[in-house]
């Protein structure tokens, strides 16, 4: 059993949930950017939720099946078709040996998960089959997908299909809006800039720059930060947005020079010399996995304890999911 990548789009790779406990020794978490569809992909063509999938970004790519599956497409709105004919988003469907998947022109958001009955079997390295090309490790090869690939399916749950009954109403997606907002708190170096720069900073909308990958999302268009007086630590750049080396947790925002944020992602380096002016919480990071370039976002200050009930309503919204596929 089998998916052969014909084409394989503009970047699509092998990822599942990632693989945590290796950040200190500098392997990133990896894993799907909108973690929230790459589950739901996989609930609905009755997956482990954790089970590896296709992740596809803003062109997806042509596949052929070996062996009859279900198979469904969640995420951005890019969508599938199969044998020529369109398909819905965020619907399992079946499919036959021989049939071939592929896609549309993007609509909204940037990344698709593509999920297959029984979960894309690649080996697992350091626990997880998430691709990070960046080290060459895991997924296929440790790259991005190309033409002439071919990918073995699992025999786990939802194997030989489930006759692709299920889907999930609009009230159980979760999209960024317009500006999308980024909900941050505020980090240890937040007192490097002045009050009025921190005010200017959730003041502006930012836009989305070319520059925005697994590693991390640069925004442009907002106010250049002006930071407090200091005297250059030893072992620290001399530019004001640098600091002696520290660690970097995911969603962390820095700002090289002040003029541009960076927040940095899935696939993001664990350490280095910028100041970091918060993290954006753990319940948005999919969001930002959403954000074509150009788009517009705002970001939010919010407390620890608001921080932590948007992870609960996060949990939420997952169980909603599960109770409507009946998981």
């Amino acid at each position: 059993m089998a998916v052969k990548i014909i084409s394989p789009g503009l970047s699509t790779t092998v990822q599942d949930l990632g693989r945590p406990g290796y950040y200190h020794l500098g392997i990133p978490l990896s894993g799907g950017m909108d973690r929230f569809a790459l589950r739901a992909a996989n609930m609905l063509v009755g997956n482990d939720e954790s089970a590896a999938v296709l992740e596809a970004v803003f062109m997806g790519p042509e596949v052929e099946f070996t062996t009859a599956a279900t198979v469904a497409v969640t995420g951005a709105s890019l969508p599938p078709k199969l044998n020529g004919a369109e398909l819905a988003t965020w619907e399992a469907f079946p499919v036959r040996p021989g049939d071939r998947l592929s896609f549309g022109f993007l609509k909204s958001g940037a990344r698709v998960y593509i999920a297959v009955s029984g979960g894309i079997d690649v080996p697992v390295t350091l626990g997880s089959r998430s691709t990070y090309t960046l080290g060459a490790l895991g997924g296929h090869e440790g790259r991005a997908l190309k033409a002439g690939d071919e990918l073995p399916l699992g025999e786990g749950t939802g194997g030989k299909g489930t006759g692709g009954k299920g889907s999930l109403p609009e009230a159980l997606r979760r999209q960024p809006g317009n500006p999308a907002e980024l909900r941050m708190l505020p980090g240890l170096y937040w007192h490097r800039i002045t009050a009025e720069a921190g005010k200017q900073f959730f003041a502006d909308t930012w836009k989305v720059a070319p520059e925005a990958d697994r590693i991390g999302y640069r925004f442009k268009g907002g106010t250049p930060l002006d930071f407090v007086p200091r005297e250059q630590p030893f072992g620290a750049g001399s530019n004001p947005s640098n600091i002696v080396d520290a660690c970097y947790p995911y969603g962390s925002i820095q700002v090289p020079g002040g003029t541009e944020p960076i927040v940095l992602h899935r696939d993001a380096v664990s350490g280095g010399g910028y100041m970091m002016l918060g993290c954006v919480i753990s319940a948005d990071m999919d969001l930002i996995g959403q954000l074509q370039p150009h788009s517009p976002a705002r970001f939010t200050e919010v407390s620890m304890d608001q921080a932590l009930a948007a992870r609960h309503d996060r949990k939420a919204a997952l169980a909603r999911l599960r109770a409507h596929l009946g998981r």
